[in-house]
């Protein structure tokens, strides 16, 4: 019906059809990329993604298995939001987090735990322990998870690598407030490697963990030995340094802006990945 002769029509009417128009045009810019892993490992989860959709009955997906892969790799290994995944497969949002959660857990479900970690361990001539902290974006008032250490909040991992600095194991994740020498038992990690007489170096935080888990020594003035000792631990440490590391190349755990509840199963994920790369 047309506006009668001398009324106006309503105010915003046409700025917002404008607004809707350029809202349907408007379409995000994508660009190809890559992601420094191997095909191997895209085969190898594409193969778990497989399976699992048997075992489930999906007929149709949106992705297939190895888009799926990739992007779950990007938000994995570059830290890529659920919004810029959506835009560059061309998916929603709420899909892209479905499709990254599922594997997330096919991922964790196969990371090796402390039992299965101690067969590798046994082989090697001893092993290196230490921690990590992974931010967090909580807020103030979530104090467990506040580490005096770094002045923010993040999550205590527990790591053991080889002589090598090649991981062997993660633990779950713990709050930040949560020193290493009481994680370490948390996890029952000093009472596995005494139990199978594994000989462990760590850094002096583990001060008293137990008689597997050797430190330096403190203070200045020391006998030769135990300068000794303290040289070798150094260049032992340089070693714990690289398995860390080896965790901080996945750009995700370098600021994890997820629930706490999903930050263990994001590191089994991860752990597996690099295990498997």
């Amino acid at each position: 019906m047309a506006p009668a002769a001398g009324m106006k029509k309503a105010p915003g009417r046409r700025v917002h059809d404008q607004d809707h128009q350029s809202a349907r045009s408007f379409r995000a810019l994508v660009y190809p990329s890559g992601i420094d892993l191997s095909s191997r490992t895209l085969q190898r989860l594409s193969g778990l993604l497989a399976g699992h959709r048997r075992r489930i009955g999906s007929r149709w997906r949106r992705l297939t298995c190895g888009r799926q892969v990739l992007l779950v790799l990007a938000h994995l290994r570059y830290g890529d939001t659920y919004a810029r995944l959506a835009a560059g497969f061309y998916i929603a949002v709420a899909t892209a987090y479905r499709y990254t959660r599922e594997a997330v857990d096919l991922l964790a479900a196969l990371a090796p735990t402390l039992e299965r970690a101690r067969e590798t361990v046994r082989k090697k001539a001893y092993v290196i322990l230490g921690g990590t902290l992974l931010p967090i974006d909580r807020i103030a008032a979530d104090q467990p998870y506040y580490s005096g250490k770094k002045k923010q909040h993040e999550m205590n991992i527990q790591v053991l690598a080889d002589p090598a600095g090649r991981l062997i194991w993660a633990s779950d994740a713990l709050p930040g407030a949560v020193h290493d020498l009481t994680a370490a038992p948390a996890h029952g990690i000093p009472a596995a490697l005494t139990a199978d007489h594994i000989k462990c170096w760590a850094d002096k935080a583990y001060q008293g963990a137990g008689p597997a888990v050797r430190v330096p020594f403190r203070g200045k003035k020391l006998r030769d030995w135990r300068r000794r000792h303290n040289r070798d631990h150094t260049k032992i440490r340089s070693h714990s340094e690289r398995a860390m590391a080896t965790l901080k190349c996945w750009r995700l755990l370098r600021k994890l802006r997820c629930s706490t509840t999903r930050i263990t199963a994001v590191v089994r994920a991860i752990v597996t990945l690099e295990l498997a790369n």
